[in-house]
């Protein structure tokens, strides 16, 4: 289980990715639990719940000079007990083609259903 694991958080990850270069909130809705927390890295920000995090895409997508998000996996551990995982790695933002900031991040997987999405990340900006 533990590498088909980290394989399907893996390649969630990259749809995630994917749906935030795409500007495509219909996307990244599938890819969060209804209650997921998302704690930004500069100014510690709680976005509390999917529908939140949602709106809050759909301000950034809307900007002028919108920041273009990736987060890179470098490690997904898979609890052996129960359908849960976390995912350690870094992150960047860029904006008009150049960096804007950068760090590292945790994200809190769940398994729910045959897909997993995710509860809770938090970041920490670095650069």
């Amino acid at each position: 289980m533990t590498d088909a694991a980290d394989h399907a958080i893996r390649r969630r990850r990259e749809a995630f990715n994917r749906a935030l270069a795409g500007a495509d909130l219909k996307a990244i809705g599938p890819l969060l639990a209804p209650a997921a927390i998302l704690v930004a890295g500069t100014d510690s920000a709680v976005i509390s719940g999917r529908k939140a995090q949602l709106e809050a895409w759909e301000r950034e997508f809307a900007a002028s000079m919108r920041t273009i998000y990736t987060r890179t996996p470098d490690t997904i551990l898979v609890s052996p007990v129960e359908p849960i995982a976390l995912e350690h790695g870094h992150w960047q933002g860029v904006a008009g083609g150049l960096p804007l900031a950068s760090g590292t991040y945790t994200a809190k997987w769940r398994k729910a259903g045959a897909e997993w999405v995710i509860e809770a990340e938090i970041y920490l900006t670095l650069a």
